[in-house]
This record gives structure tokens, sequence and C-alpha cells, in this order.
């Protein structure tokens, strides 16, 4: 778990409720399940219209990734292009085939493979690339779901107030009800403005800076297999590697 993240996350509605609070107002003012059920369901509607259901379902299931840690790649990647490079360039590119099993990622497993079968560079180093691009896009793709959800919930939000005073014109006939049937029409507001800045979008935004170092992992280990199979030097593969690290990170 991000602490880091589930803390902002926290804090953010933290500060929302203890500004209702220290205005006077009620907590279970902010808390009504119409608006809810409006913002929520009527933002999910748009989104899955916009994207289908495959996308929305992917974009979905990434909000784990943007609450999980991510540890430091950089040392491992370079230790294990070491050892790759040294074992190709001692014993040959079949020797690969005993560290081939312990791989983990199907990209790597991918990579290695054509290696050890002696594709040459430029070929790998096509499909590699066209991998990754294949990645990039769908990933990104699936990132808009939250960026739409951003987009729509503010709107969404509006609606729903509309329809909360809508139902207010319907008792004008009680002065009483009045200012407590706007207070809950607005929570709708409330929420779709909420939900998009303080949820999707950060959520969005975390979910871009994790791609991009994913990318920058795969780059950096297309970029080493395709040097590795063109018989480079392992010190020169890893000065690049540490260029390609400074440079994108």
């Amino acid at each position: 778990m991000d602490w880091g993240s589930l803390a902002g996350l926290v804090l953010a509605l933290a500060a929302i409720a203890g500004g209702q609070w220290v205005e006077g107002g009620q907590l279970g003012a902010l808390v009504q399940p119409a608006a809810l059920v409006i913002v929520l369901g009527g933002t999910m509607g748009a989104v899955l219209l916009q994207n289908g259901m495959d996308t929305l379902w992917h974009g979905l299931r990434l909000v784990g990734k943007a609450f999980a840690p991510q540890p430091p790649f950089h040392d491992a990647l370079i230790a294990s292009i070491r050892n790759w490079s040294k074992t190709a360039r001692a014993d040959g590119f079949l020797r690969l085939e005993g560290q081939l099993s312990s791989q983990r990622d199907p990209f790597v497993a991918k990579g290695m493979r054509m290696v050890i079968d002696n594709v040459d560079a430029e070929t790998l180093g096509s499909i590699l690339h066209t991998d990754i691009d294949s990645y990039e896009q769908w990933e990104r793709q699936s990132i808009r779901v939250w960026e739409a959800a951003g987009g729509y919930a503010p709107t969404i939000g509006i609606l729903g107030a509309v329809l909360g005073l809508m139902r207010v014109m319907d008792n004008l006939g009680e002065p009483a009800m009045l200012g407590s049937g706007i207070a809950v029409a607005f929570v709708a507001t409330v929420y779709g403005v909420g939900l998009a800045n303080l949820v999707f979008l950060p959520i969005a935004n975390k979910l871009k800076k994790q791609l991009a170092l994913e990318l920058l992992k795969r780059t950096m280990l297309a970029e080493a297999l395709v040097s590795i199979a063109s018989g480079e030097n392992s010190s020169v593969i890893e000065e690049r590697m540490n260029s390609h690290w400074q440079q994108g990170r």
C-alpha cells in the first residue's frame, strides 16, 4: 500500500468534512445517497458510453496500482542486464535459457527467447518496440477512463442539483422545507466537483506517472536486449542503460 497516496485522499476528505464542521454545518448533511447514486451512476454511464466495457473495466482495475507502492527498479534491472550480457558474451546466447524460466515478466521472457533463438538485432528491436507502443496505447486509453470521469462528474453533479431543485419546487407551499431542500440539492454538486478533483483526476495523474516509469523500464530492457543480441560489451550496455535512466526518470 502506498500510504502517502492514501493519506492524501484521507486528508482531502477530512478537510472538506472539517470545513463543514467549523462552519457549524452538520456532517450528516453531506451524506446524501440519492445524490451519490446520481453522480456515480451518471458518470460511469457516460464513461462507459465513451470507452466501452473492456476499456472501462481495465481502467477500474488500474485503481489498485494508484495506491500500490512502486519500488525502485533501476539497480535490480542493471544487475540483471549485466548478468545477461556477460553470460551471452562468455558462453553464448543458449546459456541464457537457464535464466529464462525465472522471468515472470512476459515482455522480458519474450525478448530473451528471441535473443536465445538468435533473432537479428534489428528485428528484435522492431518487435519489442512495437510491443511497447501497443502496451502504451492500451494503458493510456484505460487511464483516460479516470480523466473522462473527472470531466463528466462536475456536470453530472450540476444535473443532480437541478433535479433536487425541481423537487424543492414541488414543495413551495411548505416554506420550512425550502432551506434544507436546497442544501440537499447542492450536495450533488459537491459530490461531482469533489470526486473529480479529489479522486478521479489525481488517480489519472498518478497512473500517468507510473506508466511513464514502466515505459522507461521496458525501453531500457528493449535496448539492452538489442545490444546483447548485437554482441556489445557489457560495460557499454550498462552505461547506455544509466544514460536512459538519467534522461527518463
